[in-house]
């Protein structure tokens, strides 16, 4: 997913937008109620000067959109303010360009910006995203080792039994070919063993023809040290699989379509159960891990009306008997009582966009919500779902996880390329970095924290990272 600048647009504006004033030298106004375009597609997005990058304040905003008339005159306004001296003229396909400078003081958030296309009259509402640019800081504070285990790093887990630490990895698009487990000491990030994943059946293509499946490839994973076994999400095949944590040879691959876009993992060890979350979907599915069987699905319910739960990380409270649930399309969170897999309530995220990171404080219950859309963190009360903190984090918050021990959440910031530490009320204590592609925080022991790094692009080395982040 883009990290820079997510648009989307809504026909229909009013049509007193058509006498908005314009700025001198822009082009006559439309007149008012005159004819308007009812089959225009266009659309407009805003992207970061530099590639990839996070529009933050004082930034030159690059402007591109499609869908529009050949030769008709475009205006961006913000209110009525016009962002452009000049409209942006549409050219024979249909395209504009242009850019602008965002003011040093421009506030953090989402922004409508009104477009306005003219002769014949449309308007449409594009988002320009600007996130918060928190610099780094309070590294010398923490011991951290770095160690490069494959190339695509998804997700890691510990094994406090084993003392061992696994990752999962894939590249590319389907069909997927290069996908791996890997099993690595804990304390010195040594490679263990490693596990390709099994082939997976061939596919039909666009064609109809039936072509090469791949592997079985790897993204979301859990340890059940009371089986010896690893769980791990098949998210391209919507499946699961199971495989034995001492040398990760398969003990059972389930099959296709089982769980829709599996994302997320988690045991509980002492009930016996794994929950799998089907990411885009209001199900967790669970599974008997004495049997291996599936055991039950959980529908989430959403709390907005006319809208779908989508389920998207998990969070385990084992000892407390609670699931918490990332809602991805309606910025909720669920909480499901796992002795009898009940939803027990389903909490809107206020201020939050693309909620998809979730954990939680077994002392206190309180609940850390990742938002992607809106790069920030949102801790809730357990109990009552209100709003303790909303803290900004960095462009693309993508996970989190809450360490008992020292009191702090980790928050994986993908498009900042942050490890941002804040307390259990959300006031920042660190921001750790670069990782360019921060993707994934998992718990360790006493403190220490575990953090995947999709960065091997980005720095032109072999491998990914992981890296092992200890307090001093």
């Amino acid at each position: 997913m883009r990290n820079a600048l997510h648009t989307t647009a809504a026909l229909a504006i009013g049509a007193m937008l058509a006498a908005a004033p314009l700025a001198p030298g822009h082009a006559s106004a439309q007149a008012v109620f005159a004819e308007t375009d009812r089959t225009v597609e266009a659309e407009v997005r805003f992207d970061a000067a530099e590639a990839r990058a996070p529009i933050v304040a004082g930034d030159e905003v690059r402007i591109s959109g499609s869908g529009f008339r050949p030769g008709q005159a475009v205006l961006l306004n913000y209110g009525t303010k016009p962002l452009t001296a000049q409209p942006l003229v549409a050219d024979a396909e249909g395209a504009i360009a242009g850019s602008f400078t965002l003011p040093e003081d421009a506030s953090v958030g989402i922004h409508p910006v009104v477009v306005i296309a003219q002769e014949p009259y449309v308007a449409t509402i594009a988002e320009l995203k600007i996130s918060p640019d928190i610099p780094l800081s309070g590294e010398s504070r923490y011991d951290i080792a770095r160690a490069l285990p494959a190339r695509g790093l998804y997700q890691s887990a510990l094994s406090a039994r084993n003392g061992a630490i696994f990752t999962t990895s894939a590249i590319g698009r389907p069909p997927v070919r290069q996908s791996q487990i890997t099993k690595l000491d804990a304390q010195t990030l040594d490679v263990l063993a490693r596990a390709t994943p099994a082939a997976a059946p061939a596919r039909p293509g666009r064609d109809g023809t039936m072509r090469d499946g791949g592997v079985f490839a790897v993204y979301g994973l859990d340890v059940d040290d009371s089986k010896d076994t690893v769980w791990v999400t098949n998210t391209r095949q919507d499946t699961v699989a199971i495989y034995r944590q001492s040398d990760l040879a398969l003990v059972k691959q389930f099959d296709p379509g089982t769980v829709y876009h599996a994302r997320d993992v988690r045991v509980h060890e002492g009930l016996g159960k794994a929950y799998v979350s089907a990411t885009f979907t209001p199900e967790v599915v669970v599974f008997d891990t004495a049997t291996n069987e599936e055991a039950g699905r959980i529908s989430i319910p959403s709390g907005k009306r006319r809208e779908e739960f989508g389920t998207a990380s998990l969070s385990l409270d084992e000892a407390a008997n609670r699931l918490y649930v990332a809602g991805l399309g309606t910025a909720e969170v669920a909480v499901i009582d796992t002795a009898s897999d009940e939803v027990l309530d389903v909490f809107p995220v206020p201020g939050a966009r693309s909620v998809i990171g979730v954990s939680h404080d077994p002392q206190t219950g309180r609940i850390f919500v990742a938002a992607q859309g809106s790069d920030n963190l949102v801790i809730l009360d357990g109990e009552s779902g209100e709003v303790i903190a909303d803290t900004p984090v960095g462009a693309g918050a993508l996970n989190v996880v809450f360490d008992p021990v020292t009191r702090h959440a980790y928050v994986a910031s993908r498009g900042a390329g942050t490890i941002t530490v804040t307390d259990a009320d959300g006031a920042i204590v660190a921001n750790l970095g670069p990782a360019p592609l921060a993707n994934h925080v998992s718990l360790g022991l006493d403190g220490t924290i575990y953090a995947v790094d999709k960065s091997a692009g980005a720095r032109e080395a072999d491998a990914d990272q992981l890296l092992r982040i200890r307090p001093r």
